[in-house]
């Protein structure tokens, strides 16, 4: 059986919540692996929306299991306030298909505290931060100070690991002027929710290789976008976390040979949120445009994105970086309007033309982008099933984007909605 790993092959928001869906259904188990509740799905099943952050998408499908694995830092309140509002919705969640692993990082009230504390005091230097918790939570994983899942069970260790975490925080805090927190709510409040989270709590590397010996095929379902990567991406205007598909591996316990297909999840034009670089970012009436008819807004903090023309040098680097296998391409029926369609091909970096995006914040933000202009078809592709119907010059602009890249497009999707896509290669196929 295969195994399909999703990526986003931008700075996330490329669609993924509609790809995954549709993934989950031929998947027997999905995993989450990395991020936090800063990143959400929107999944339209029969008719019902779910906005997912934290559970992953195979959760609204019957006879599926849905795991969130190690590398993934949880907020127990908001999880459980997300568990709860999709029971409402009709949707079971119980421990037989959801599995929490054992080892994931705890986020705590005063972490979301500290994220606002820098956020604030950034002032022009904002990272754009969704200000829950994300950050400051993987500080304290590296640091060897957080409480995970397992530390809930016991009362006694738990105030064991408050007390070294709180040191830290508190030490931060005081020199900050800020008030000093007390672990005595905390503990309390921890030990309330703590059998409705433990409920779920196994170690996942174990029971994915059970799943394995079974020959289920399993879904990694990544969040955000590679050029979020804190290693990889446009630092520091980054996420906290691994987003490549490396991580998908390291994220939930599974050895790399586990992956059989990396499926980089591709819009046909850029968008991002927040601060950080962005060559080819227009903030005229097409980016307007663009905005507008690809409902550019986030799914879980509702700010607006900035758009752009597609980057074709960020999007070969973060496939190469992440060994994409195919090419899941979103929202070309955006660009349907458009007289003319702007593709970047490289940059002028101080008068020198370079092909690769450079690691340097000061030098991703002086990159020129070189562009190849496209006519634009000027005809609706949206909801077309079939490639043949594509107008010729949306096939051009198809093919351009394959032979740069320089990775096959497996599949392009024409509308948000689930069955307007035209599929080439199916990933859990091989």
């Amino acid at each position: 059986m295969t195994n399909v790993v999703v990526v986003g092959s931008q700075w996330g928001d490329e669609g993924k919540g509609k790809i995954v869906d549709w993934l989950s259904e031929e998947a027997d188990v999905v995993v989450r692996f990395q991020g936090g509740h800063n990143a959400g799905h929107t999944l339209v099943i029969n008719g019902k929306i779910f906005k997912l952050k934290l559970l992953p998408s195979g959760i609204v499908r019957p006879n599926k299991i849905s795991i969130i694995g190690n590398g993934v830092v949880i907020d127990p309140w908001a999880l459980l306030e997300e568990i709860n509002e999709i029971k409402k919705k009709g949707v079971e969640v119980n421990e037989n298909n959801l599995i929490i692993s054992d080892t994931a990082t705890l986020i705590l009230p005063f972490h979301k505290e500290m994220d606002e504390i820098r956020e604030d005091a950034a002032g022009s230097s904002k990272i754009g931060t969704t200000r829950r918790g994300i950050g400051p939570a993987y500080e304290d994983k590296i640091g060897r100070r957080s409480i995970r899942v397992m530390d809930l069970r016991s009362k006694t260790n738990l105030e064991k690991r408050l007390e070294v975490i709180l040191e830290h925080h508190n030490a931060i805090r005081k020199g900050l002027s800020k008030k000093i927190y007390k672990s005595n709510e905390l503990i309390k409040s921890l030990l309330e929710i703590a059998p409705n989270i433990l409920i779920y709590s196994q170690p996942v590397w174990k029971k994915l290789a059970e799943f394995q010996k079974l020959n289920k095929r399993i879904l990694f379902e990544g969040a955000q976008g590679i050029l979020l990567d804190v290693d990889h991406g446009t630092y520091p205007y980054v996420t906290s976390s691994n987003t490549v598909a490396g991580t998908a591996s390291v994220g939930s316990g599974t050895g790399p040979k586990s992956i059989d297909y990396v499926l980089g999840i591709t819009k046909a034009y850029t968008t991002r949120v927040g601060g950080g670089p962005f060559p080819t970012e227009l903030t005229d009436k097409i980016g307007e445009t663009i905005g507008e008819r690809g409902h550019e807004f986030g799914t879980v903090t509702g700010r607006k994105r900035r758009c752009g023309w597609f980057d074709g040098v960020l999007v070969r680097q973060a496939a190469t970086i992440s060994g994409i296998t195919g090419i899941a391409l979103t929202k070309l029926d955006v660009l349907d309007t458009l007289d003319e369609i702007k593709f970047c091909t490289g940059y002028l970096l101080r008068g020198k033309e370079v092909d690769f995006f450079p690691s340097a914040s000061e030098d991703q933000f002086d990159v020129i982008p070189i562009y190849k202009t496209y006519k634009g078809w000027k005809s609706e592709t949206k909801g077309i099933r079939n490639f043949n119907e594509l107008p010729q010059k949306a096939k051009e602009y198809i093919a351009a984007i394959e032979d740069f890249v320089g990775v096959k497009i497996s599949s392009i999707s024409t509308s948000p909605e689930r069955d307007d896509s035209i599929l080439i290669e199916n990933p859990f196929n091989g």
